[in-house]
């Protein structure tokens, strides 16, 4: 199908009467057109939607590479059991840990990188994105220690080692950056978690010296993130283990927990303060989420965990995460406030952190006490992203060579936004050929924050636009060329009588008269 691109500009404000501004300096083509509502039904309906939702865990080992099958990843998006789970989901997602357990002194060899790019094809041709992340032991080895399930040497590897693979790993990276949905910090640590470490600084109690991070245990995670991020194309985030690593990041080894969240006026750019997500792998399991909302200290000063800790970390998190990526998974059930409300919290917490995703597998006794509690249906629907339309204003007839403006009345239900670019077209269908023609619409997707709000266009249709009746409908494709196309990486919205599966269009049921 042969699809037309013509770009639209910004709708600044819809007056009260049938007039609509035009967006020109010269009004000569102000148009008067008819007002014509449209109303949407909610749906209720669980669906998959892409970068978002529960993940399907997988992992390999650089010593024994085991390709990820296309088929098995397309399953995914079907409604699927979990092993031990009372619950099936879709999943969009696939977290991938890449062990690098046989290079922990040598280079990444040529054969893992090509699989690597294999995983990724398979993941292209199964219409899901990954979230990779590279460690270099994904084992606890317990022993007489503090801590005694896992005790040292943890297995990571040295700073320069892991400088060096990621020098391997962007080009790969790089060029498969379109079905990498996040990628996490990882590489320090046991489990890539930045914390039972041989030569970042062990966080944990076997650590001593008050398991104290020091400045240069500081500098060098630093490092490590600061060339994670260079080996990612600029579209791309890098989530870290703990809100204060963003702090020290970003602010220095000093930097207070009173350090300035990401502001709304610098997200969703290129800089690094706008591509740093967090992934929160114990999330509500206990009152700082094991460590996460921590201050582990500096050269100068020790670590510190209380009640304002806590809430200071919690905060910043809480403001931060609304314009970056933020996942995870549960870790434990012995905290009870990660039930249901009222109980619990799980749904509002998931709401002040913006979950965009969460692991299916893991911890499915938390997990399974939602679907018991009554709330998974939500979670399963809610987590990152659920627009929902509402109403509409569109023409019912447009004159070619002037202005045609629009409004929609959205709704999101999720706890998030998208976090990863989007250009939301307007479509119009020529109902007798079938002919397509696209607008690039001004409006930032990733800004569809949570709650309800309006969306309003102003398009310019060219003075030799084909006459005749068209239908109106709104796409929400991914950025990237090579899968644009794709149905299955565009949003779909929860409503009755509007996707459909064939184009990945979201019809707005209506069809105008162009003359």
């Amino acid at each position: 199908m042969n699809i037309n691109l013509i770009s639209g500009c910004f709708f600044l404000s819809v007056v009260a009467t049938a007039l609509f501004s035009s967006c020109k300096d010269d009004h000569d083509d102000l148009v008067q057109v008819e007002k014509v509502n449209v109303t949407y039904t909610e749906s209720t309906e669980d669906f998959p939607n892409p970068e978002r939702g529960f993940y399907r865990y997988s992992e390999t080992t650089a010593s024994d590479y085991s390709v990820l099958d296309a088929p098995t990843l397309q399953s995914y998006r079907t409604l699927q059991d979990i092993s031990s789970a009372t619950y099936k989901v879709y999943s969009t997602l696939v977290f991938r840990y890449y062990i690098l357990d046989n290079v922990k002194t040598t280079a990444i060899s040529n054969t893992f990188l090509e699989n690597i790019k294999k995983d990724m094809l398979a993941a292209r041709t199964a219409g899901v994105k990954l979230i990779p992340r590279f460690v270099y032991t994904a084992t606890a080895t317990p022993g007489n220690c503090p801590e005694g399930f896992i005790c040292p040497t943890y297995g990571d590897a040295s700073k320069a080692i892991v400088l060096s693979h990621i020098a391997q790993l962007k080009p790969v990276l790089t060029e498969n950056a379109d079905v990498i949905a996040c990628v996490q910090l990882g590489f320090i640590g046991t489990w890539g978690e930045n914390y039972y470490s041989d030569f970042f600084g062990d966080a944990s109690l076997n650590g001593g010296q008050n398991s104290t991070l020091t400045d240069q245990n500081w500098r060098d995670r630093v490092e490590v993130l600061k060339a994670l991020l260079a080996a990612m194309p600029a579209d791309r985030m890098v989530q870290v283990r703990y809100p204060q690593f963003k702090q020290r990041f970003l602010y220095g080894v000093n930097s207070p927990l009173s350090s300035s969240p990401l502001a709304e006026t610098a997200a969703f750019g290129l800089s690094d303060d706008a591509r740093i997500g967090f992934h929160n792998d114990c999330f509500l399991a206990s009152a700082n989420d094991f460590g996460t909302y921590e201050d582990y200290g500096n050269s100068t000063t020790p670590r510190t965990s209380d009640g304002q800790v806590l809430n200071t970390l919690r905060d910043y998190m809480k403001a931060d995460s609304r314009y970056v990526v933020v996942g995870g998974e549960t870790c434990s059930d012995d905290y009870s406030l990660n039930d249901c409300e009222p109980a619990g919290k799980a749904q509002e917490e998931l709401a002040a952190m913006h979950f965009s995703y969460l692991n299916a597998h893991y911890n499915t006794a938390v997990n399974n006490d939602w679907q018991s509690g009554g709330c998974m249906d939500n979670i399963k629907k809610n987590l990152g992203y659920r627009f929902v339309l509402q109403s509409a204003v569109i023409p019912d007839q447009v004159v070619k060579g002037t202005t045609m403006n629009i409004v929609l009345n959205v709704k999101n239900a999720g706890y998030a936004s998208p976090y990863n670019k989007r250009t939301a077209k307007l479509i119009l269908r020529n109902t007798a050929s079938g002919a397509v023609t696209a607008f690039n619409l001004a409006t930032d997707v990733r800004k569809w924050y949570s709650g309800s709000f309006k969306v309003e266009e102003s398009i310019k249709i060219p003075s030799d636009f084909a006459s005749g009746d068209y239908e109106v409908l709104l796409h929400l494709p991914d950025e990237y060329a090579s899968i644009a196309a794709r149905p299955e990486y565009s949003i779909r919205f929860a409503n009755n009588d509007v996707w459909e599966a064939t184009t990945g269009y979201n019809k707005l049921n209506h069809t105008l008269k162009m003359h």
